[in-house]
């Protein structure tokens, strides 16, 4: 069998901690935010270049990668392995399936589909790639573009890793780390320089993803409390939230998993149903689920076209713009949540797992973008729409409010919209938490509590750092460098659906005898 990496004395202060993967990567954190906050106009323009030539030259294997993993997704789903349990043979779920549910949405997606919900199909209403903007053809399209960047290929990412750590990590005792996927073709060398690597890499994805998601997420709140209570919009309101968020955060950590994380997740869904059926009610209900099934249907019709098409002739930024960036940013963004749904996922089936975590969320997602967007869009087509579309190119960050306001009991549904971002923003920092000290504790479950608050609090102060010394553009730059990490992740990806179908084929094929690999 492979080494069991535990600790012996789990209680001890960084008794966990693999030292080469804290250390370097913590030279890499600072590093990268010491260039960004002090040279942010130099950090920009190198890591815009970065991204350019990614974009430019590379951007087909995103769109590529991410089609086959969906593809190889929809195949595995119809396979005779879906019936394999991710764990042993009598092992059951740690989580019901609300519970379960809840967690993995709030870890996926949670701020960024209430901010781009309304946001992204206005932009894409206002400037398509192709034809006139302002019509409702351009509302149409607006919205499958938004349900194509929001729905399948952004859960095939972190099903794909999710599911090949849970495998090698359950059903062959490795560590919950992204190096174990690597087990059938490295062997014990995953404990070693290139194991390192890896789990570095993910590191460095995990804290910068969270620290530029609680950045941005810290100017919508703000945005929020300005129409609420009157807070004054300024760099220094954003640290003081972020400072209140991380505190909440960090108690959730110390709660652990069965109790803080878990109920405000479980909180954070009921809240977002609330919220969805509200507006369902009494925005244009009828516009709203003709909408839905018009665009799901555009959806699935032009699903392949939309996944393959690399705009050969060059006549247009907005692919570059919107799809390459986005599936760059899932990638870069799967070791984090393809881990913590790893790690809430024990006893799961294959089958389960991406039925819950593939079908499900984006069913969820198109309807909650139809729901807030198509509002949004049918306000802005004309009927009742008090300038949305200019509002919203002018600050994307007043979207969700701008639109409320047009809706009776505007100022209930603003500070539930208020609270509901606030109850996401703790629940992202609070997994991210934990998959970062997963990461830097060789996979353990047990480490130090006060191990995590230390990790808690990081995030926060790395995010503060960067909104008060560098503002947003330090945050943009630390962001595009974080996208540019998806390239060598999308590698990572590959090889964990070469790995997981070979090790279910041999597992398949001769039951209950183990792998050459243990």
């Amino acid at each position: 069998m492979a080494r069991d990496l535990r600790p012996a004395r789990p209680e001890r202060f960084f008794s966990t901690v693999n030292p080469t993967v804290f250390v370097a990567s913590a030279v890499i954190v600072v590093g990268f935010v010491l260039f960004g906050v002090g040279a942010p106009e130099t950090a920009g323009r190198v890591f815009g270049e970065i991204q350019g030539f990614i974009t430019e030259y590379l951007g087909w294997v995103y769109l590529l990668a991410v089609t086959v993993f969906l593809g190889f997704l929809v195949w595995l789903l119809f396979s005779r392995y879906g019936s394999i349990r991710l764990g042993e043979p009598d092992a059951r779920p740690q989580f019901g399936k609300a519970a379960w549910f809840s967690m993995l949405f709030s870890t996926g997606m949670g701020i960024g589909l209430v901010f781009w919900s309304i946001a992204e199909p206005i932009l894409h209403f206002q400037n398509p790639p192709t034809g006139e903007g302002g019509t409702p053809a351009a509302a149409r399209q607006a919205m499958i573009y938004t349900f194509f960047h929001w729905g399948l290929h952004a859960w095939a990412v972190y099903v794909v890793l999710g599911l090949s750590v849970a495998y090698f990590s359950y059903r062959h005792h490795l560590p919950l780390t992204i190096r174990s996927i690597f087990y059938p073709l490295l062997g014990d060398r995953i404990y070693g320089p290139i194991g390192h690597l890896i789990d570095i890499l993910a590191v460095f994805g995990t804290l910068f993803g969270l620290a530029t998601s609680l950045g941005f997420g810290a100017m919508q709140l703000n945005t929020g409390l300005n129409v609420l209570v009157d807070l004054p919009v300024s760099k220094w309101s954003q640290v003081g939230i972020i400072g209140f968020i991380t505190g909440v955060a960090v108690l959730s950590v110390i709660s652990g998993l069965d109790r803080g994380l878990k109920w405000l997740s479980v909180f954070n869904l009921g809240l977002a149903l609330v919220m969805l059926l509200f507006v369902l009610a009494l925005g244009p209900t009828l516009f709203i689920i003709r909408f839905l099934l018009d665009a799901t249907g555009g959806y699935l019709t032009q699903l392949i076209e939309l996944s393959l098409s690399t705009d050969p002739m060059g006549g247009s930024e907005w692919q570059k713009s919107w799809t390459i960036f986005y599936w760059g940013w899932w990638i870069a963004w799967s070791p984090f949540v393809g881990i913590f749904i790893a790690r809430i996922s024990h006893g799961r089936t294959i089958r389960e797992f991406i039925v819950g975590v593939l079908m499900m969320p984006t069913a969820f997602v198109l309807v909650w973008m139809a729901t807030f967007g198509g509002t949004a869009l049918e306000m802005a087509l004309g009927q009742g729409g008090g300038g949305i579309a200019e509002a919203v190119a002018e600050d994307t960050t007043v979207a969700l409010y701008v639109t409320l306001e047009q809706l009776p009991l505007a100022g209930i549904t603003s500070a539930l919209a208020t609270l509901l971002i606030a109850t996401y923003f703790v629940t992202s920092s609070d997994s991210g938490t934990h998959v970062v000290d997963a990461l830097i504790s060789r996979g353990s479950k047990r480490s130090p509590r006060r191990q995590r608050v230390i990790w808690g609090i990081t995030e926060g102060l790395v995010a503060s750092t960067l909104l008060l010394v560098g503002g947003a553009g330090a945050l943009d730059s630390l962001q595009t460098a974080s996208v540019t990490a998806g390239l060598p992740v999308a590698v990572i990806l590959a090889f964990a659906c070469i790995n997981l179908q070979r090790a279910l084929k041999r597992e398949y094929r001769v039951e209950g005898v183990e792998p050459p690999w243990g």
